[in-house]
């Protein structure tokens, strides 16, 4: 894949902040998928998060971003598929050492924690920061589930 792409989800809590944060990406040069939502209307947080680390797993993106009131839920949802390393960050810091230090491939946002100028040095720092590797390689991969038997 040779573009760049961000696939990104939020419920009803984080809509707003999502549309803000995915425009940012593709400022930035990013093709973005959008799996909603849309509007304020209430939906289920996990069915988003399942819908995003779906792409992830399939390849159809490098990266994740997810936004819902406090990035928490969106996280442990996302955290269930075996292809998704999803970190919830606060700040740019965390986003950045989520990235270079444990090689996550999706960002959980809080719009109800997070305000948007923090949410975009984060979302910036998540987008240009690379893997490290080295010391961090076995421990990354102690994240990977075993393959079943």
């Amino acid at each position: 894949m040779s573009t760049k792409t961000l696939v990104v989800g939020a419920d009803h809590a984080g809509f707003a902040l999502k549309d803000t944060l995915a425009q940012a990406a593709r400022d930035a040069g990013w093709s973005v998928i959008d799996c909603g939502t849309n509007s304020a209307a209430s939906v289920d947080y996990p069915d988003i998060a399942h819908a995003v680390s779906a792409r992830i797993e399939g390849g159809e993106a490098q990266l994740g971003l997810l936004v819902c009131g406090s990035g928490i839920g969106m996280a442990i949802a996302a955290n269930r598929h075996a292809g998704v390393r999803c970190a919830q960050a606060h700040d740019a810091t965390e986003a950045r050492l989520s990235r270079s230090h444990n090689n996550a491939n999706m960002l959980a946002l809080g719009a109800r924690i997070t305000g948007e100028t923090l949410a975009l040095d984060a979302l910036r720092a998540f987008l240009t920061t690379d893997y490290e590797g080295g010391r961090h390689d076995l421990r990354v991969a102690k994240l990977t589930p075993a393959p079943k038997a």
